[in-house]
């Protein structure tokens, strides 16, 4: 759901909205609305502040964003579940709640057909949502698979969940090894590709959200690439900047030679004077060499940035 949900929701609206309030504040305007009943971990979301309050904290955590209108009844007891959840978490993940009536610009982002509507941002993007309401009984073991499948990639979940354990004076339980991760690792160390891919997209059939498995998937898939990759691709690509094959299999062998700022700079500047099928594949790529690094690399985020200017 990620890739087709990332594709659907802009966000550029409403961080332009953002910069403008800012602007209007720092000249002496009223400041934007903001703020939450549940604590640090939970924010009553606002247009003006939708950047800042949701956008960069998901850079290090996922924040979830509970859609809801005050012109129908609220889910009352899943939302106190989820503002306990949070707020109990350490930070762990966040809460953004958001009133559609009052935030329309929010709702229109995300395209919201029906509430409630819960969406997960990381990094900025959605990579999941549930049409409907979460029964209150079954949130903490939602919140429980969402940090499972993304604790590797973003280091500040285990942060939130040591905090929250200090708390709560508990150790974190230790989390059992998943056989099927177990398979794939194996697969990989002994060079089998094929089989290691073949067992993540196994995976991902059953849990099409889970984080683990994706960027594992991405990286079986660039070091496949990589061993083949040539050096010389990178002088081919520079004289002959229209060739789209050139430029991904540059792109592979600037990474492969740890040149990453110089992989996502080509490829994002293909990606702007390409079109159609050939501009789809370029950011499926570039999108693909992302999932290589943690959420909350500078690198990453900067990349995203330019492609995101690149595409609109």
């Amino acid at each position: 759901m990620s890739s087709a949900m990332a594709g659907a929701v802009d966000l550029s609206g409403l961080k332009a909205r953002a910069e403008a309030a800012n602007k209007q504040t720092s000249s002496g305007g009223a400041p934007a609305a903001g703020g939450g009943g549940g604590g640090a971990y939970v924010v009553d979301a606002t247009e003006a502040g939708f950047q800042n309050e949701v956008v960069e904290p998901s850079l290090q955590v996922p924040v979830v964003v509970e859609l809801w209108a005050s012109r129908y009844p609220r889910e009352e007891q899943l939302s106190a579940e989820l503002e306990r959840l949070a707020s109990t978490g350490g930070g762990a993940w966040l809460l953004a709640r958001v009133d559609i009536d009052t935030q329309p610009r929010i709702a229109q982002a995300f395209r919201v057909q029906q509430v409630p509507m819960v969406v997960v941002l990381v990094g900025g993007q959605p990579v999941d949502a549930v049409n409907g309401a979460i029964p209150d009984d079954r949130a903490a073991e939602w919140v429980r698979s969402l940090l499972d499948a993304l604790r590797d990639r973003m280091p500040a979940i285990a942060e939130g969940e040591r905090r929250a354990a200090d708390e709560a004076g508990a150790e974190p339980a230790e989390e059992p090894e998943d056989p099927r991760f177990t398979a794939a690792e194996e697969a990989l160390e002994q060079g089998d590709y094929a089989a290691a891919e073949s067992a993540y997209l196994g995976i991902l059939d059953t849990e099409p959200a889970n984080e683990q498995a994706k960027a594992a998937l991405a990286q079986v898939r660039f070091l496949a690439r990589a061993e083949q990759a040539d050096p010389s691709a990178i002088e081919r690509a520079d004289a002959n900047p229209d060739d789209v094959d050139a430029q991904l299999a540059a792109a592979d062998a600037e990474m492969a030679a740890d040149q990453v700022e110089a992989a996502f700079t080509r490829l994002v500047n293909t990606v702007a004077r390409t079109g159609g099928d050939d501009r789809d594949r370029v950011r499926g790529h570039l999108v693909g060499l992302f999932e290589l690094f943690p959420a909350d690399d500078q690198r990453v985020s900067t990349a995203r940035r330019a492609l995101a200017r690149a595409l609109f």
